[in-house]
């Protein structure tokens, strides 16, 4: 029926039931509804929501009469909650478990058991609305917290289906997940997906860290291999409708409350802040560092106001009704302390803004307060700087805050550190023009750029392509009927080329790299191989250019060494391919070396362009352990620079960027006009191989894990077997 299924817990309209059997529909103006207008406007696409409407206020007549009409008007099919659901799923699990959880307020979570159960069945609700309207080409793009479970749901029965799921809040770090009781089903969900998206690479990574402590997944290149297929893992923030904000005009039709304060605030400095009303923003802080900026910056008194909206947010929630009644104080405690006769510090307005208005408070601010604990992105400060057309304007950001990672223009606070956002006001207040115009120059671009509307393109785009790479990781094993296919290819064809990897490939691994060495009865094949007529060999390995030479240097066969640094054709001298600098290895050889001590029987091997961690032969718990720290603090290291992580088999690699044995197999590949061209390797590294490879080209995994190789066998026996008939 569709081609693209947009899953959200709300609808992109909101159903208003009225007297005598009537209702009406109004849109949505939030963020996701219009990211996804463009997407949810093609036709053969539609919106699986919930209509924001408790079940037990419809009968079977009104109920069907509101499905037609969101079906037919507005292409939205809706879901029904009961009492129950609403308030054991959306109060319960999704509001008092995750959302704290997940904005780092363990202090704030609840953990009951019939929240869980109903989280569970109402994922499995979402389910069965989306079930009857899945087919082959269905592409589903499952948004946020509330259905974490569905794309695992969808997977499950529909292992065709191209599912996406982006995350609109912060995915925490491994140690505030790891408190959730249902954690491993929540990862199984969500790993339902053929792409992950999140705001952040800080959530991204927080994800890989869960993921491979508690399920064991490995990840690479931003894959998670999951058996017979890959979920790729990645970074999309989520941009604004900049064209709607920066068209904003001259003040239009706006409430009377709001004129006044336009009135009244006339001739002084404004410092702004808009959010929900929710303790993950930060506001009794906000209220508190301008408390601190009047008492050390005197001379702003009756100079500058702080205008504070919040708007109404899950009241049904204890926490929030205690959150409004602190914040009142805070306001009433700071205009009484520092307030005079016709002038009142703090405006605190406990309610929504129009578009309209918002667009006339952020023109008329000097001063955007953006400091929440904790946020996904925080799309507030986008919408603010859009607004101001003349480029003016000044952004105080919380680091902790999605949009900081972006935003760097901005004055980034500690949303924690009272001082330091009282040190920034002051800061914010006396930016010469000059400075506030390079900034907002530069951030109004990059808004410019990545719009909403390219969000969520960008984020179909990768979907539809990982999704087609993911179908073709399904190999083929090879088997008699076509391993006798290859060998007749091979024989007919006039230019062949073979690329072969070492370890793993050719020769089973061994405990350490010296033990490794070539059978004879391995050399004798390569060299007939070689020897074979308008036959070219290329063994491409990531061993130093000492054993490569020693082993192979007397065989008529190409080599290439450590990735593709060091090549050598046959019978002439080694090249060095890649010149690189090598100086990151005394910041980073230290940090390995502290592994190696701290894990018996591991080891470093330092090669031209790189160092590798081996740990084959250590005890394998304390190795896996060893492995996540090593390689979370790697991380660190290799940030902004041109260096990569790689892993293969025991093996833990730091090595820059360039080095590639995709680099090389290309290099080959232009060589001449190849009519058949067969490439084997078994590990990480040789999927760069596969990848640059011809269509037409025989690509074969050296065992079970998933590949971009068209071909599996068994081992590396079953490998040597189809050369000998070679």
């Amino acid at each position: 029926m569709a081609g693209t299924i947009i899953v959200a817990n709300r609808l992109p309209v909101s159903v208003e039931l009225k007297d005598e059997g009537k209702f009406a529909i109004k849109e949505s103006i939030g963020g996701l509804a219009t990211g996804l207008k463009s997407v949810h406007a093609e036709k053969d696409s539609f919106w699986i929501g919930w209509s924001a409407i408790d079940a037990d206020d419809l009968n079977a007549e009104r109920k069907t009469v509101i499905d037609e009409t969101l079906i037919k008007k507005h292409r939205c099919l809706p879901i029904y909650l009961d009492k129950e659901e609403i308030e054991n799923f959306y109060y319960g699990y999704c509001n008092k478990t995750i959302w704290p959880l997940f904005h780092y307020f363990p202090n704030m979570t609840t953990w009951e058991h019939e929240h869980w159960e109903s989280y569970l069945r109402v994922n499995r609700k979402f389910y069965k609305a989306l079930e009857k309207h899945l087919r082959r080409d269905t592409t589903v793009w499952v948004h946020d917290y509330q259905l974490m479970l569905l794309p695992g749901m969808i997977r499950e029965s529909h292992p065709n289906v191209k599912i996406g799921f982006f995350l609109h809040i912060p995915f925490p770090s491994y140690e505030i997940f790891r408190l959730l009781p249902m954690r491993e089903e929540v990862l199984h969900g969500i790993l339902g997906a053929d792409l992950i998206g999140f705001h952040t690479y800080d959530y991204v990574r927080h994800f890989f860290s869960s993921t491979r402590r508690l399920l064991g997944y490995e990840n690479s290149f931003g894959k998670i291999s999951l058996g017979n297929r890959l979920a790729k893992v990645d970074a999309f923030p989520m941009g604004i409708d900049y064209e709607r904000y920066n068209r904003a005009g001259k003040v239009g039709k706006i409430r009377e409350n709001t004129h006044k304060l336009l009135d009244e605030t006339s001739g002084k400095q404004i410092v702004l802040s808009v959010d929900r009303l929710d303790y993950t923003k930060g506001i009794p802080q906000r209220i508190k560092a301008f408390s601190k900026f009047l008492e050390l910056n005197p001379q702003y008194v009756e100079k500058v106001h702080l205008i504070v909206i919040a708007a109404p947010s899950r009241e049904e929630v204890d926490y929030y009704a205690e959150l409004k009644r602190e914040v009142e104080e805070l306001v009433s405690e700071v205009n009484g302390r520092h307030g005079r006769i016709g002038w009142m510090p703090v405006w605190f307005f406990y309610q929504s803004f129009s578009f309209t208005e918002l667009a006339a408070l952020y023109r008329g601010s000097d001063v955007m307060l953006v400091t929440p604990l904790r946020d996904g992105m925080n799309l507030v400060v986008k919408e603010y700087i859009a607004c101001r057309k003349d480029h003016r304007g000044v952004v105080i950001l919380s680091e902790t805050a999605g949009a900081s990672s972006e935003l760097s223009e901005t004055i980034a606070v500690n949303p924690n550190d009272i001082n330091a956002i009282a040190d920034a006001i002051r800061e914010a207040l006396e930016m010469p023009i000059y400075q506030q115009l390079h900034r907002n120059k530069i951030l109004h671009e990059r808004l410019k750029r990545y719009t909403v509307k390219h969000w969520a393109k960008d984020f179909l785009h990768k979907l539809s392509e990982n999704a087609f790479g993911a179908l073709h990781t399904k190999t083929i094993w090879i088997h008699k009927e076509s391993g006798i296919g290859i060998v007749n290819k091979f024989k007919s064809s006039k230019k062949r080329l073979l690329i072969l990897d070492y370890d793993g490939t050719l020769t089973p691994l061994r405990q350490l790299p010296e033990m490794a060495r070539p059978s004879k009865d391995l050399l004798q094949l390569l060299r007939r191989l070689g020897r074979n007529k308008n036959t070219t060999v290329l063994i491409c390995s990531g061993r130093s250019r000492q054993d490569m030479q020693q082993w192979f240097g007397s065989l008529p066969v190409d080599l290439s060494a450590e990735h593709g640094i060091w090549i050598r054709s046959a019978g002439e001298k080694w090249v060095q391919h890649l010149v690189l600098k090598d100086d990151w290895k005394a910041l980073i050889k230290p940090v390995i070396e502290s592994y190696v001590d701290r894990t018996p029987k591991s080891f470093i091997e330092e090669k031209t362009l790189g160092l590798a961690w081996h740990y084959r032969r250590c005890e394998p718990d304390q190795a896996h352990v060893r492995l996540n720290e090593l390689r979370d603090t790697l991380m660190e290291y290799i940030q902004n620079r041109n260096l990569c992580l790689l892993e293969g088999n025991k093996v833990l690699e730091v090595r820059d960027v360039n080095a590639s044995k995709g680099n090389i197999v290309n290099l080959w590949l232009q060589k001449q006009h190849w009519d058949f061209v067969l490439c084997a390797g078994d590990d990480v590294t040789d999927e760069e191989m596969f990848k640059v490879l011809p269509s037409k080209a025989y690509s074969i995994k050296v065992g079970t894990e998933s590949s971009d190789a068209r071909y599996h066998v068994k081992d590396c026996a079953a490998l040597l077997e189809l050369l000998n008939h070679l």
